[in-house]
């Protein structure tokens, strides 16, 4: 992939994957397929039935090959999954992203048999064995893949459900995927994607606002029914799925596989709709009245205040100011991220058929994340290369962890984004010294937090009612519709009037379709840093030292651990209503400011 040249915004790289593989009919793609799935069957005959025999170094031993193993096809499909996201519409690259999903599937087929074995063992004969260093080494991740014993089935049974993934949830979510980038939307004698449709919607013209706001909801309305289709498929597989494994909710295996209780999830948000009114009700009213206007349009959520700074920033620009603001707070997480854009890490540039959003992609530990963002040069656009580039440097220093320990929960996933996110915010800030474009500032960095809390909170409430009503049968567009509206009034609050076409909005969130339940983790993430940066501007000395640790732990230990050293306790009552609190203080001085 070329590096493209725009010229506002300067020279935007591109990521070269052939760290991963040279091309899709590399013979070494195609060596690494035939040795995995080798090593996957002389694994299986090896091994299954016989891991209770085994002692503590066997088993370790066991563990090392099947991590091998992991990486290796971890490898493979990432690569897949990469050269897809870089080009959706592309039939040759789709049909080797499926066929890439099957063979790892039916690969990864040969070994299910491990993780199940090894929940079969008994708690006091695996402790026994546990006095191996060798297999002690692996105590996080038998930890992690014993919590889910009580939901286990039988071999077959995992295996046929495993097997039948590419051709029901994963050929369900392509199908999305592919709908979705294919989608066009007319604006004002123009013809954008979805990336430029959305990113439309925070134009300092309201016209083209407006514009913009009706062109989505109208192709939204028109593809709405597919969307409800597929929605209503992967809630049902979901719902069957989780009767069989015995799930008490549609969340709970969101919530263990965040190695999060349910109560910390429904602490959070419990507290953050009840903190509604005195986040987004009382912010959007304050904005409604700088519009000087009674109740917003629906596309003046992100409208910048008039005084904001809405001049283009240059990818040269976006890079320094970001690196700058991690280098402040720590040089050693600087020039890990400095790597990102040394090498060719990163694919910026917006275009047709990519994947739209922006992600940072961990793929495996014996190569490198890589970074896809859609920069369009506004300061939002700056926050989220400062958020992806916090997952980057996050998934790098965990990554001497393993394939099989590196990655962490959802929950704490977001907690070096979101910090990065916060570096570069407090770092802008504090250059800004005219009083009405500090002012838009603050503005915006409190609307990025409104849509990690509370917008994020309304969508798993909206998710939670999808799949409870889903549970009573089939829903139309019109019935997900209603849910989708009731949780945007209760989040958004009075200060906003809803047009018809804004019902059909729920059906181009991906997380939605891709991760049932993940958007909680936004909100947790955004909370616990809230809280982690109030004890950083706070302390005196090795506050960093402290933190790169907890990033080098990667999914080694649980949250309550990790934040043992800085004095946080999720589980505390009053630590999310501290999170909420640096969100209020900054309204309360928004107020200040008039």
């Amino acid at each position: 992939m070329q590096k493209s040249t725009d010229a506002a915004l300067g020279g935007l790289p591109a990521w070269d994957l052939r760290d991963l593989y040279p091309a899709l009919d590399s013979p070494a793609l195609e060596a690494d397929l035939a040795r995995v799935e080798a090593d996957a069957r002389a694994f299986r005959e090896r091994l299954m039935g016989k891991l209770d025999a085994l002692d503590g170094a066997a088993l370790a031993d066991a563990i090392a090959a099947y991590e091998r193993m992991s990486d290796v096809m971890g490898r493979i499909i990432s690569y897949a999954e990469l050269v897809h996201a870089g080009d959706l519409m592309d039939p040759a690259i789709s049909k080797f992203y499926q066929t890439m999903q099957e063979r790892v599937n039916a690969i990864s087929a040969q070994t299910l048999f491990f993780t199940l074995e090894l929940n079969k063992i008994d708690d006091a004969a695996l402790a026994t064995r546990m006095q191996s260093a060798r297999l002690a080494h692996y105590a996080p991740w038998l930890r992690d893949v014993r919590a889910f014993r009580p939901h286990q089935l039988d071999e077959e049974l995992e295996r046929l459900l495993h097997e039948k993934h590419v051709a029901g949830r994963a050929a369900w979510v392509r199908l999305f995927d592919e709908t979705a980038a294919a989608l066009r939307f007319p604006v004002e004698g123009e013809t954008l994607t979805a990336e430029e449709a959305f990113h439309r919607l925070s134009d300092a013209d309201a016209a083209r606002r407006r514009a913009a706001a009706k062109a989505i909801g109208a192709v939204l309305g028109d593809t709405a029914r597919l969307s409800a289709h597929i929605t209503n498929t992967l809630a049902k597989d979901k719902e069957i799925e989780d009767r069989w494994r015995h799930y008490a909710a549609p969340q709970s295996e969101r919530n263990l596989s965040n190695q999060v209780e349910d109560a910390v999830v429904e602490a959070l948000v419990g507290a953050v709709r009840a903190a509604y009114p005195r986040l987004s009700h009382r912010y959007y009213r304050l904005k409604a009245r700088w519009f000087d206007v009674a109740r917003l349009d629906y596309w003046d959520r992100n409208a910048p205040l008039p005084a904001a700074d809405e001049r283009t920033i240059a990818w040269d620009e976006a890079r320094d100011v970001v690196l700058a603001a991690y280098r402040a707070f720590s040089p050693e997480l600087a020039r890990v991220g400095q790597r990102f854009f040394d090498n060719a890490w990163i694919d910026a540039a917006a275009r047709p058929g990519k994947a739209s959003g922006a992600f940072a992609h961990p793929t495996v530990p014996s190569a490198h994340p890589y970074l896809l963002l859609n920069y369009l040069g506004k300061k939002r656009d700056v926050m989220t290369l400062a958020h992806e580039l916090g997952h980057g440097v996050h998934q790098v220093l965990a990554g001497p962890q393993g394939a099989l320990m590196a990655d962490t929960p959802l929950t704490l996933a977001e907690t070096a984004s979101v910090f990065g996110e916060m570096l570069t915010f407090k770092a802008l800030l504090a250059r800004e010294t005219d009083r009405d474009r500090r002012k838009a500032m603050l503005a915006g960095k409190v609307e990025d937090m409104l849509n990690t809390v509370v917008r994020q909170i309304a969508f798993y409430t909206f998710e939670l009612g999808v799949h409870t009503e889903r549970r009573r049968g089939e829903l139309t567009v019109d019935q997900i519709n209603a849910i989708w509206l009731g949780v945007q009034g209760e989040s958004l609050g009075p200060a906003f009037r809803f047009e018809d076409e804004y019902r059909f909005y729920w059906s181009y969130i991906p997380h939605f379709i891709h991760s049932p339940f993940y958007v909680y983790a936004y909100a947790f993430g955004d909370c616990l840093v809230n809280s982690l940066y109030a004890v950083y501007e706070n302390a005196e000395t090795g506050f960093a030292e402290r933190y790169l640790d907890l990033l080098r732990a990667g999914g080694t230990r649980r949250h309550k651990e990790l934040l043992a050293p800085f004095g946080l306790d999720t589980t505390d009552p009053t630590f999310w209503a501290q999170g909420l609190g640096v969100v209020e203080r900054m309204i309360d001085e928004l107020e200040a400011l008039g």
